[in-house]
C-alpha cells in the first residue's frame, strides 16, 4: 500500500475518498485465478489471499465464489472491515463519498454490496438494509 491518499475537500459537497491502488502483482494473480475453470476458481482465489491477505478485490472474489453462503458472508465481512480500516487510513472521517467509478474503491464496494446481498439471503434483513443504505450514502448514484 502506498502512502498517497486522495481525499477531495470540495465546497460543492461531502469529501471524496479514493483508496490506494492494489498491488499490481496481486491483481495479475487474481485475474489469472478468475480465468481458471469454474471448479478451480474458489481455490485459486484463496491462494491469492494467502499471498496478499490485504487485497480487498481478492476477498470480494472469494465472497463471489465461496463454497456456501456462510463462507461468502465471512469473506465479504473481512473485506468490508479491512476496507473501513483502509478508508480511515486514507483520510475518510466516517462520511463522504467513496465512488464506484474509481477502480481503487471496487474491492471495498463490491464487498459491501456482497455483504448486503448475502445478509438478505440468510435472513438478516436489518444488516442487509444497513449495508444497502451505506452504499447509497457512499455513492448516491448506486443502484441495487
Amino acid at each position: 500500500m502506498n502512502d498517497i491518499h486522495e481525499v477531495s475537500l470540495s465546497k460543492n459537497g461531502p469529501p471524496e475518498t479514493v483508496l490506494p491502488a492494489e498491488d499490481p502483482a496481486a491483481i495479475e494473480s487474481l485475474n489469472e485465478a478468475l480465468g481458471r475453470p469454474n471448479d478451480q476458481i474458489r481455490n485459486a482465489v484463496a491462494e491469492v489471499i494467502t499471498n496478499w491477505p490485504n487485497n480487498l478485490l481478492a476477498w470480494a472474489a472469494l465472497g463471489d465464489f465461496g463454497f456456501d453462503r456462510v463462507e461468502s458472508y465471512a469473506a465479504y465481512r473481512v473485506a468490508y472491515h479491512r476496507g473501513l480500516d483502509r478508508l480511515r487510513q486514507s483520510g475518510w472521517k466516517g462520511s463522504g463519498f467513496v465512488l464506484w467509478n474509481k477502480p481503487e474503491n471496487l474491492g471495498f464496494l463490491r464487498s459491501l454490496e456482497g455483504l448486503a446481498r448475502v445478509s438478505y439471503e440468510i435472513g438478516d434483513i436489518e444488516e442487509s438494509e444497513r449495508c444497502y443504505h451505506f452504499l447509497k450514502q457512499l455513492d448516491p448514484s448506486y443502484q441495487k
